[in-house]
C-alpha cells in the first residue's frame, strides 16, 4: 500500500499537469480572496477571519479533486496495468486505499500554502494577532474532511471508465450532488430532511470551528462507502453473492452508526470565545419544540455593508446550530425589497407589524450610498408569531460596533423569542398603588412590554390596617412587586407586610427617589424649584437590607441635554443645553442585566451607599468619573443649563444609582414590636432578590398628542435610551427560573482588520499571498525533479 502511495505521488509530480492543477487552485483562490472585489474578498469584508476562504474552497475543490483523481484508476485500466496490479500480493482494498491516500496527500499539499493567508490576516488584525486560531483550526479540519470525501468520490468515478475526461465529469457531477444537490432537493420537497444526506450541512457545522461527532461519522461513512464501491469496481468478475452480502453488511453498519450518532453525540467548540456553544436554557427551549417552528429573517438583499453580511452569516450559523438540536426548526432568508412593484407595500406591511426599517451607509469605490434594511425576524409556532429584533444599537456606536453588539445579543434574542412561543405566562407581577406612585399612563409602555412575559395586576396596601393577614396572603400570590416612584410615605403596617412578602421569597423592584424633584416641577414661570428630601419612611427598611439612599443629588458632566425654548411666538427656538442632573449611565459590567445595553437616562438620581452585611450586593449602574454630589435643600434653576461647569468640582467619582441585593434577608422587624398582627411572622427569609434604583423617573414614559411614547424615547433629540431594556432585563433576572437571562453574559469578540494597515499594506500582502505559494510550488517541483534525475542517473 505504501508503495502504491509513493507511486501515485511520483507519477503526479512527474507530469506538468500536477503542477498546473495545484497552481491553478492557488491562483484562483488568491485572486478571489485578495484581488477581485466581492463577497469572498478577505480585505473588503473587514474581519480577521478565513470564513470567505472556507466558503469558496468547497466549490474550487469540487473541480480540483476530480482533476487530481481522474487518472488514478482510469489510466491503469486504459494501459491494461490494473490486471497486473491485481496479481500482486496486495488486496483490492489496499490498492484502493493506497491510491486514495495518494490523491488525498496531493490535495492536502495544495491546502498547505493557504496557511500564508492566515498569517497575512494575523498581521493585518486590529490589534495584530487577533485572529481566532481555534476557529481557523476547526475550519481547516472541516475542509480536510470535505476534500477527503471528494477524493473518495473522485476515485470511484475514476474506477467507472478508462477515459480520464469522462472520469473527471462524473467526479464533478457526483461531488456536486453530494455537496449541494441534496440541499436543493430538500428545498423542493419540504418535510423531508434530505439536506442531512448532503455534505453542505455537515461541512457548514465543522467549517465554523465546531467538531461534531455526527459530522465526523457522516464524512467517514461517505469515504468508506465510496472506497468500498471503488474496490468492487476494480474487480467486477469477483463473486457477486459474497460482494452482495458484504455490501449489505457495510450499509447496515453505516446506517446504524449514523442513526446512533444522531442520539448520542458530542460537540467540541474550538472557537476561543465558545461562541457556538449554546446556553443550557437555549438547548432546553429547543428540545421542547414538538412541531415545526418557522423563522423568516429579513437580512437578505443586495449592497449590504460587510458588517451586515457578517450579521447575516452569524444568524445563519446560529440557526444551523439550533437545527442540530431540533430539526423541526426551519428558517428562510427573505428580501422584502426584491420586487420593485411590491417594495412600498411590503415596507408598509412590515412597519405596521412593528418591524421598522433601518437606513445604512454603504461605502463603495469612494462613494457613500444609502441602503434600507429590515433587521428583524419573525418566528411562527402553533399559529402564533413573534417578532425578534436582530439589531442591538447603542447611542454613538458606528455600524461596526452596532453589528458587534448585535452578534453578542443574537442567541438571547432568538431564545427569548422562542420562549414567548413555547411557554405560557406563569409568573405574576404586582404593580403597587396607593403611595403616590406614577399614574398608569406614565408606566403604560413598560407594563405593556411586561405583558408579553408575565401576568400584570395593580395592588394596593390600603386595607393593611383592617385586614393585614388577608393583604399579605394576597400579595404572596405574586412573584414580584414593582413600586414606581412612590411619593407618599409607607406606614409601619405596610412596611411589615412588604417585609414579610420579601421574607417569603418574593422579589421586588424599587424605583424610588431620594429627593423630591423632577423636570416637570421646573416648568413654571420662574423655571425654578426646591429640591427637598423625599421621606417615604423606607430608610430603616432598606438599611436593614444593606442599602442607603442618600437625600442628595448626583451631578454628572456626562449627561443628557435638556431642551429649552427661547423667544416667543413664531420667533421661539428650541435649544438643547447640557443638564447635569440627567446623568447618562454607560453600563460596562458583564452582569446579564446591564451587559451590552444602551445608555440609560436618569433624572435627579440620588447616590446609593452599600453597607456591609451577609447579603450579596452588586452595583448595576453608577455615574461617570466626572461626578459631584449636591446637598439639599437646594434651589434648582433651569438657568443652570447655561452656566459653564467647573471641571475641578466634579471629583467625587462614580456614584452608585442602582444596586442588586441577593440572599437570605433578615426581617426589618426582627426583635422589634410588630405594628400589626400577622400569623407566623418570619425573622429570617428565604433566598430572594431585590433591585433598588434611586430614580423613579427611569420607568416614566412621555405622553404625546397621539398617545403613549416608547419608554426611553426623547421626543426632542430623537434618541432612544436604554431605560426599558434595563428594566426588562431587571425583571427577567429577578423572575428568571430557566437561566435564559444568563445568555446575555456570553462574551463574543469579533476580530476586525486594521483598516489603516489594509490601506498601507494591502498591495504588499496581495503580492505575497498570490506569488509566494507559486514560487514555493515551483521550487518544490525543481527539487523533486533534481532528486529524481540524481537517483536515476546512469
Amino acid at each position: 500500500m505504501i508503495a502504491i502511495l509513493k507511486k501515485e505521488i511520483r507519477s503526479f509530480f512527474s507530469s506538468p499537469v500536477g503542477y498546473l492543477v495545484i497552481g491553478l487552485f492557488l491562483i484562483v483562490s488568491g485572486l478571489f480572496l485578495w484581488v477581485f472585489q466581492g463577497d469572498y474578498n478577505l480585505l473588503d469584508n473587514g474581519f480577521a477571519d478565513m470564513s470567505a476562504f472556507f466558503y469558496l474552497a468547497p466549490w474550487v475543490f469540487l473541480f480540483l479533486v476530480p482533476a487530481l483523481s481522474m487518472r488514478s484508476i482510469s489510466e491503469e485500466k486504459k494501459q491494461g496495468t490494473m490486471e497486473m496490479l491485481l496479481t500482486k500480493p496486495v488486496s483490492k482494498i489496499q490498492i484502493v486505499i493506497g491510491k486514495y491516500l495518494g490523491v488525498l496527500s496531493l490535495v492536502i499539499l495544495a491546502i498547505i500554502p493557504t496557511l500564508l493567508y492566515v498569517y497575512a490576516l494575523h498581521e493585518l488584525g486590529n490589534p495584530a494577532g487577533n485572529i481566532d486560531l481555534g476557529s481557523t483550526l476547526g475550519s481547516y479540519i472541516g475542509l480536510v474532511f470535505l476534500v477527503a470525501s471528494y477524493a473518495a468520490i473522485g476515485l470511484f468515478a475514476s474506477s467507472l471508465t478508462n477515459n480520464q475526461i469522462v472520469a473527471f465529469i462524473i467526479g464533478v457531477f457526483l461531488c456536486f450532488v453530494f455537496y449541494s444537490g441534496f440541499d436543493g432537493l430538500s428545498n423542493m420537497i419540504p418535510g423531508f430532511p434530505l439536506d442531512q444526506l448532503g455534505m453542505d450541512l455537515h461541512y457548514r457545522s465543522v467549517g465554523q470551528g465546531v467538531i461534531d461527532s455526527r459530522d465526523v461519522i457522516y464524512f467517514l461513512s461517505i469515504i468508506c462507502i465510496f472506497l468500498a464501491l471503488t474496490a468492487a469496481m476494480i474487480s467486477p468478475q469477483s463473486n457477486f453473492k459474497r460482494k452482495y452480502k458484504s455490501w449489505i453488511g457495510l450499509l447496515v453498519i453505516v446506517v446504524l452508526l449514523n442513526v446512533l450518532s444522531s442520539s448520542f453525540f458530542k460537540r467540541f467548540d474550538l472557537t476561543e470565545d465558545k461562541r457556538y456553544t449554546l446556553n443550557d436554557a437555549t438547548i432546553s427551549a429547543l428540545n421542547d419544540i414538538d412541531m415545526p417552528l418557522v423563522v423568516d429573517i429579513f437580512l437578505e438583499g443586495e449592497g449590504f455593508p460587510s458588517e451586515f453580511k457578517r450579521l447575516k452569516r452569524e444568524t445563519r450559523i446560529l440557526l444551523d446550530e439550533f437545527g442540530t438540536y431540533n430539526n423541526l426548526i426551519k428558517f428562510n432568508f427573505i428580501n422584502p425589497l426584491e420586487d420593485p412593484e411590491l417594495r412600498q407595500q411590503n415596507i408598509q406591511q412590515l412597519t405596521q407589524r412593528g418591524l421598522t426599517p433601518m437606513q445604512l451607509s454603504v461605502q463603495e469605490s469612494g462613494r457613500t450610498t444609502q441602503a434600507v434594511i429590515f433587521p428583524w425576524a419573525l418566528a411562527s409556532y402553533n399559529e402564533t408569531t413573534v417578532k425578534i429584533p436582530l439589531i442591538k444599537n447603542k447611542i454613538g456606536a458606528n455600524q461596526t460596533e452596532m453589528v458587534n453588539n448585535s452578534v453578542q445579543n443574537i442567541e438571547y434574542a432568538f431564545a427569548d423569542g422562542f420562549s414567548k412561543l413555547l411557554y405560557p405566562k406563569r409568573r405574576k407581577i404586582a404593580v403597587l398603588k396607593g403611595n403616590g406612585q406614577l399614574p398608569n399612563r406614565n408606566i403604560a409602555d413598560f407594563v405593556s412590554t411586561l405583558r408579553d412575559y408575565y401576568f400584570i395586576a395593580p395592588f394596593t396596601l390600603d386595607r393593611v390596617e383592617q385586614a393585614p393577614q388577608r393583604t399579605l396572603d394576597s400579595l404572596r400570590n405574586f412573584d414580584l412587586i414593582i413600586s414606581a416612584k412612590p411619593t407618599e410615605a409607607f406606614s409601619e403596617g405596610e412596611k411589615l407586610v412588604l417585609d414579610q412578602y420579601i421574607m417569603s421569597g418574593g422579589k421586588s423592584l424599587w424605583l424610588v427617589d431620594g429627593v423630591a424633584m423632577d423636570t416637570d416641577s421646573l416648568l413654571n414661570e420662574q423655571g425654578k424649584g426646591i429640591a427637598v428630601p423625599n421621606d417615604l419612611n423606607l430608610t430603616d427598611f432598606f438599611f436593614k437590607y444593606g442599602i442607603r439612599i442618600n437625600p442628595q443629588l448626583v451631578n454628572d458632566l456626562y449627561s443628557a441635554p435638556i431642551t429649552l425654548a427661547s423667544g416667543e411666538g413664531s420667533q421661539a427656538q428650541f435649544n438643547q443645553l447640557p443638564w447635569f442632573y440627567s446623568p447618562l449611565i454607560n453600563t460596562e459590567s458583564n452582569h446579564p442585566i446591564t451587559k451590552n445595553i444602551n445608555l440609560v437616562k436618569l433624572d435627579f438620581a440620588s447616590p446609593i451607599d452599600t453597607l456591609k452585611n451577609p447579603l450579596e450586593q452588586t452595583i448595576l449602574m453608577q455615574s461617570s468619573l466626572l461626578s459631584k454630589i449636591d446637598g439639599i435643600p437646594k434651589e434648582i434653576d433651569l438657568g443652570m443649563a447655561t452656566n459653564e461647569p467647573d471641571p475641578e468640582a466634579y471629583s467625587k467619582g462614580p456614584q452608585a444609582v442602582a444596586v442588586l441585593v441577593e440572599g437570605e434577608f433578615t426581617s426589618v422587624y426582627n426583635n422589634r414590636i410588630k405594628p400589626i398582627s400577622l400569623t407566623d411572622v418570619k425573622q429570617q427569609g428565604d433566598f430572594t432578590k431585590m433591585i433598588i434604583v434611586s430614580d423613579g423617573n427611569i420607568v416614566k414614559n412621555d405622553v404625546g398628542r397621539n398617545g403613549v411614547l416608547e419608554l426611553g424615547f426623547d421626543r426632542w433629540t430623537g434618541e432612544l435610551y436604554g431605560n426599558k431594556e434595563f428594566l426588562l432585563n431587571a425583571v427577567n433576572y429577578l423572575l428568571d427560573d430557566t437561566g435564559l437571562i444568563n445568555i446575555r453574559s456570553k462574551n463574543i469578540t469579533m476580530a476586525f482588520l486594521d483598516q489603516q494597515k489594509v490601506v498601507e499594506q494591502g498591495n504588499k500582502w496581495r503580492i505575497i499571498t498570490i506569488l509566494l505559494p507559486l514560487v514555493i510550488l515551483l521550487f518544490f517541483g525543481w527539487i523533486f525533479h533534481w532528486l529524481r534525475r540524481k537517483k536515476y542517473k546512469v
